[in-house]
């Protein structure tokens, strides 16, 4: 007997901001390659963000600020533009650019000219608030560093993501799998990004991103077949853990984040429908980043990407190319 399917609730049909989606889609999928991005300055001075990715180590910077007492508005746009700026600069950030011997304002318009290669997959409100905050990418962050990070940061760090999974079948597994540092925090700037086009608050966005792992700080990722398995258990675990992790918050910041969590049940409110949207589409874009890495040929560096590039020796370089028959 053929099953009628489920009729799709009211936050499945209701209108997504197709356009926005789609010009910010190229922005966010480089914006993901953070999670890859590694460089030699490790992190603080403990050596814990020792080998941790780009992403990771704004994740944990974030926290930092968030339980210093900063506001969430000011972290939310703060890392969006150092996310936007990051996508095509990766590791060469303001605090470098300084070292390097550049002025506040010089490093700020470098940040400039890389958040403006994408300047057309940005509202304009959005656009406006991450050049207002580039001057204060130039600074220092060790004052943030020095502030303690609450353990479950360092903890979903550490925790892998188990990847695609599906109830009856074997795990997809891919390598290397990002942690749940990594995603919270690309959910949380997508949110950031695409919090204009939904009406939605950003600062509130970035947290609910931030946050919403906070029970894998403890409970280890099986995936969605690990849910099911988990069954009527689910919902009382996930709370449990939540609730521990909130308790380390300070009390202003607990209560703002476990209200922005309740509100993730549904796809009804800005910040809800911001932050799913963020989720689903930082989900398929890590699937579809270890598909292209699976796929890579060297003719996509070489004629795609133009890895021997035009400069002051390119034809010598051709000509050794040529004679070794190596391109």
């Amino acid at each position: 007997m053929t099953q009628t399917a489920p009729r799709p609730s009211r936050q499945d049909v209701v209108e997504v901001p197709r356009d926005a989606l789609r010009a910010a889609l190229p922005l966010l999928r480089e914006i993901g390659d953070l999670k890859r991005v590694r460089t030699a300055d490790g992190g603080g001075t403990d050596g814990a963000d020792s080998g941790a990715s780009a992403a990771e180590r704004a994740f944990r910077r974030s926290w930092a600020e968030l339980a210093h007492g900063a506001d969430p508005h000011d972290v939310a746009v703060r890392a969006g533009a150092a996310a936007v700026a990051g996508a095509r600069l990766a590791g060469v950030d303001g605090p470098v650019l300084r070292r390097c011997g550049l002025t506040a304002d010089e490093a700020a318009a470098v940040l400039g000219r890389s958040v403006a290669q994408h300047a057309d997959g940005l509202g304009p409100r959005t656009s406006a608030l991450l050049s207002a905050a580039l001057q204060s990418l130039t600074q220092d962050p060790c004052g943030a560093c020095e502030v303690p990070v609450p353990e479950f940061a360092a903890a979903l760090c550490a925790q892998p993501r188990a990847g695609a999974t599906c109830p009856g079948r074997p795990r997809l597994m891919v390598e290397p799998p990002e942690s749940h540092g990594d995603h919270c925090w690309a959910v949380a700037v997508y949110g950031v990004l695409l919090a204009e086009a939904f009406g939605a608050e950003p600062g509130d966005v970035f947290l609910l991103g931030l946050g919403h792992h906070l029970h894998n700080a403890v409970l280890p990722d099986a995936g969605f077949s690990g849910e099911e398995l988990l069954g009527g258990h689910l919902p009382a675990v996930v709370a449990r853990l939540t609730q521990e992790q909130l308790a380390v918050l300070p009390g202003p910041l607990a209560a703002r984040l476990g209200s922005l969590l309740a509100l993730r049940e549904a796809a009804e409110a800005p910040v809800a429908r911001a932050f799913h949207a963020a989720d689903v589409l930082d989900r398929v874009l890590q699937v579809r980043h270890h598909a292209r890495a699976a796929a890579f040929t060297a003719e996509q560096a070489l004629d795609d990407l133009d890895l021997v590039h035009p400069c002051a020796v390119s034809g010598f370089h051709r000509a050794v190319l040529d004679a070794a028959e190596a391109a």
